[in-house]
């Protein structure tokens, strides 16, 4: 289908209706990003378009990559009245988001001590598939954490009110509902808060590397040769649970023979099954965001383990697997919309009221994570990006190589050899896990970032690079 795609402006391509598409598709790439996009990355992107209520256009933002239903990197807006909400939309590790805590510390300073904090943070923080934590939840508290999220952290003193109020929606997404939970998904996250998980998921101590916008890394607190901790992970069993849960339900219940494809199960927003779905959605997203938060708690108690005085502060919690209602200019006029993004982030420029106060004079703070051994990006959202992609940017670097490709042709010496060459050290329990997530399964987070910032879909303000990495 990449033949079909019309040149519209420099990075901007768009895919005309055709079929059964409701609006046009629209890719943000350059020319080097482009070449790697597969035919049935395009076709994800025209099947978006055809799902009903669909406003403006199926978007691709410059990481995407085939996935479930929709693609990765895929942003998609719905009438609020007459739109649908789709969990392919989503995505099945609802809420998965980045967190980054900042610090004073010296990449020197760090560097002298940083084998021992490696392996401090490697016991303390459980990662890889199926690992379980030291909380084991209470029914009450489970149900608390799904319907209070970050609350919950703050009254148990695992999170501080500042926390709260740097995590997108202050870590409590409205309209939660628990009792929408199915006991198996309950089952499958009960025991796993503050676990990191496997596939691409990690902690990394980076060192930022160069300031592009001292103005805005200043509001961040992010300063030139000093260390910051990202973390990537998201809502687990209870969420992946979740998505499967309500997949079978909207088939069961609307079919899917009118869909262009079976994974794009959905429901009518406003159906009994689109509200259970939104209400399941928001507990698991607030699971989520209490997951990154608890390991956050670990990191700092192991950080004063070696440097006693710093604080960590949160820069900012974003998610990227989630739907909302938002409202954007459609026509010139202001519209609500339910805003899909599956592998994308939230792009608000500065005055929207989601922002914490703290940065609304700035923007979003938006994270695009590298791999290892690869740089990554700190972005702010702006207006530009309201105005062409509903407020949304990418979310990291994107993959080019499959998970079982990168098993049978790459090699672990190799992997750690790059990384040695990086001066990245890797703390991880599997190979495997090691293998899929080497630096070359993935597309040139440099490119993307540049591109990301030459259309306005945020704007440069740090890079960072990896010191030291854990997964699972």
């Amino acid at each position: 289908m990449k033949e079909t795609l019309v040149r519209v402006s420099d990075h901007v391509y768009e895919l005309p209706v055709s079929g059964t598409m409701h609006v046009p598709g629209r890719i943000f790439a350059s020319e080097n990003l482009l070449a790697s996009i597969e035919d049935p990355c395009i076709k994800q992107v025209a099947n978006v378009a055809s799902l009903p209520g669909i406003v403006g256009y199926s978007f691709a933002m410059p990481d995407i990559h085939q996935g479930y239903g929709f693609p990765i990197g895929g942003v998609a807006a719905f009438d609020s009245e007459n739109g649908i909400i789709s969990p392919g939309g989503v995505g099945y590790d609802i809420n998965c988001g980045v967190r980054i805590l900042t610090t004073k510390i010296t990449t020197k300073e760090f560097k002298s001590k940083r084998i021992a904090l490696l392996n401090a943070l490697y016991k303390a923080i459980p990662s890889g598939l199926g690992e379980s934590s030291e909380f084991k939840l209470s029914e009450k508290d489970l149900h608390d954490v799904l319907e209070k999220g970050v609350r919950w952290a703050v009254a148990r003193g695992y999170a501080s009110a500042e926390d709260a109020e740097k995590t997108e929606d202050r870590g409590c997404i409205e309209g939660a509902d628990a009792s929408k939970i199915s006991q198996k998904a309950r089952g499958r996250g009960r025991n796993q808060l503050g676990t990191l998980g496997s596939g691409n998921h990690f902690l990394e101590i980076q060192e930022v590397e160069a300031i592009f916008d001292r103005t805005t890394a200043r509001a961040f607190g992010l300063q030139e040769g000093t260390v910051a901790v990202m973390i990537h992970c998201g809502s687990r069993g209870l969420g992946h649970q979740t998505a499967s849960d309500y997949i079978l339900a909207m088939e069961k219940e609307y079919g899917f023979e009118r869909l262009p494809d079976r994974e794009l199960a959905c429901a009518p927003l406003h159906s009994k099954l689109g509200k259970d779905y939104r209400a399941a959605m928001a507990a698991a997203a607030n699971f989520a965001f209490v997951n990154r938060q608890i390991i956050s708690y670990h990191v700092r108690n192991v950080f004063r383990q070696f440097f006693p005085r710093e604080s960590m502060p949160l820069l900012y919690d974003i998610a990227h697997n989630i739907a909302k209602f938002e409202t954007h200019m459609v026509n010139g006029k202001k519209k609500e919309l339910c805003v899909h993004r599956k592998g994308a982030t939230r792009s608000f420029g500065p005055g929207r009221k989601e922002i914490p106060s703290r940065y609304r004079a700035q923007g979003c703070p938006i994270f695009l994570p590298g791999s290892m051994g690869t740089h990554s990006y700190v972005l702010v959202g702006t207006k530009t990006a309201e105005l062409i992609s509903f407020g949304s940017a990418a979310h990291g670097a994107g993959r080019v190589l499959s998970r079982s490709y990168a098993v049978k042709h790459l090699r672990m010496p190799d992997v750690k050899k790059q990384l040695a060459h990086h001066d990245v050290i890797l703390k991880t329990g599997s190979e495997r896990g090691a293998l899929e997530e080497a630096p070359a399964v993935y597309k040139n987070i440099d490119e993307v970032a540049r591109v990301s910032d030459a259309l306005g879909l945020g704007k440069l303000v740090a890079r960072v690079k990896p010191l030291a990495v854990v997964k699972g």
